[in-house]
């Protein structure tokens, strides 16, 4: 999801404002995809507005938005009558125009999720398992597929791609899942995404889990004001993700953002790392100590009601991880905030998010600005619904910093 430049070929004039548009007909790709983004971010806009925040001049608006229109991924709606002049028809995107798939492959249990071209979730499967394997998690995938693609009936020519999130290099948690070493294996010559293309004739694309659940805080949260954040995700493992100049930023390996390794304060040694203290199944290992039943855990947005001294406990820990992860992170690049979400209650995200603000003024900033700090706003199916943004970003939107930008 890194920005899209407008060439230099373009001229100076033009390529300089990020955001503006080109009216050679080489660049309609990317002015389409300005034209989306914009009438997205609106909800709708009219001719004379995409001109105006664009610099296209109103002729090649028009040619752009016919041509989407005729895609059907723009729909016409209602003449707005002014006081002079010819009426303006606002456009706005169609969501049935394209669908695309997220599949979140996690440590307890898959998710697989339909949404549709505004990004609302038409379909949702979920399924548990003590730990992931391949061929259970794709016979999964298989059957949900299956199902979401007949319901969509003939809409099904309009499915555009397919997203995997998953962590990466899965086959190095066996003891931490209480899988066995060979079991977990099976993932290190598995290829998901030949496996999840194998069901359709679509383009698949792969994340990790948390860098994708960022990027569905990115493109369908509630922070479009934000330009630079780091964001933490509390997952059965913690992790996150990074994002610059309003693009998610995955590194020359795609692994920027690797938050749960990040070194923090431990208990009784130098340093644990952040998974070893916000992640869900350090609670989960507690849980099972005590006898009590963990599945609730995987469930989304489960009731945590009957071990909340337990979960009590965790969030104090968690919060003060948390809050080094923070620091420590601003003390490398000035972020204008700090998001933490997860798998977790609602509730529980916001005593999390409270108590971690509590644990930050304990810590010395001097020379540091630390981050306002924010609750994400997309929960437990963020990874998956992150997974089905990939192909919605790379194939019709552009980054958001470039909307930022916009006059």
């Amino acid at each position: 999801m890194q920005g899209t430049q407008v060439p230099a070929e373009v001229g100076e004039e033009q390529a300089l404002p990020f955001h503006r548009g080109s009216n050679q007909s080489g660049m309609r790709a990317y002015n389409e995809r300005l034209v989306l983004s914009l009438v997205r971010s609106h909800g709708g806009l009219a001719k004379m507005e995409i001109a105006r925040m664009t610099g296209l001049s109103a002729q090649t608006v028009s040619v752009i938005m016919r041509a989407l229109e005729a895609d059907r991924l723009l729909l016409r709606g209602a003449p707005v009558r002014g006081r002079v002049g010819q009426p303006s028809v606002p456009l706005s995107l169609n969501p049935e125009g394209a669908y695309f798939f997220g599949l979140k492959i996690g440590r307890r249990s898959a998710d697989l999720v339909l949404i549709d071209f505004l990004g609302r979730i038409r379909a949702h499967w979920h399924h548990r398992y003590a730990y992931p394997l391949p061929g259970e998690t794709m016979d999964f995938a298989r059957t949900a597929t299956r199902e979401m693609t007949a319901e969509l009936g003939a809409a099904v020519e309009r499915v555009e791609g397919a997203g995997i999130a998953m962590p990466f290099e899965l086959w190095n948690w066996a003891d931490e899942v209480g899988a066995t070493a060979h079991e977990m294996d099976a993932w290190r010559t598995f290829d998901a995404r030949e496996a999840l293309a194998s069901f359709g004739s679509w383009p698949v694309y792969l994340q990790n889990d948390a860098t994708a659940a960022c990027a569905a805080e990115l493109v369908f949260g509630e922070h479009s004001h934000l330009r630079d954040f780091v964001y933490f995700y509390v997952g059965t493992f913690a992790g996150g993700g990074v994002v610059l100049n309003g693009s998610l930023y995955s590194g020359h390996t795609g692994n920027a953002g690797a938050l749960g390794s990040m070194p923090v304060p431990g208990n009784g040694r130098m340093s644990e790392q952040l998974i070893d203290q916000a992640s869900l199944v350090v609670l989960e290992r507690t849980l099972r100590a005590k006898g009590i039943d963990t599945a609730v855990l995987s469930e989304v947005d489960g009731d945590w009601s009957e071990f909340m001294e337990e979960a009590e406990a965790w969030m104090d820990v968690a919060a003060r991880g948390l809050a080094f992860a923070i620091v420590a992170a601003a003390s490398v690049i000035d972020f204008q905030a700090a998001l933490i979400d997860g798998s977790v209650p609602p509730l529980i995200r916001t005593k999390l998010v409270e108590r971690v603000a509590v644990e930050i003024e304990k810590i010395d900033l001097q020379g540091i600005q630390a981050p306002r700090l924010e609750a994400g706003a997309i929960g437990s199916i963020a990874r998956a619904l992150g997974a089905a943004s990939l192909p919605l970003f790379d194939r019709y939107l552009i980054d958001q910093y470039a909307l930022m930008r916009t006059a």
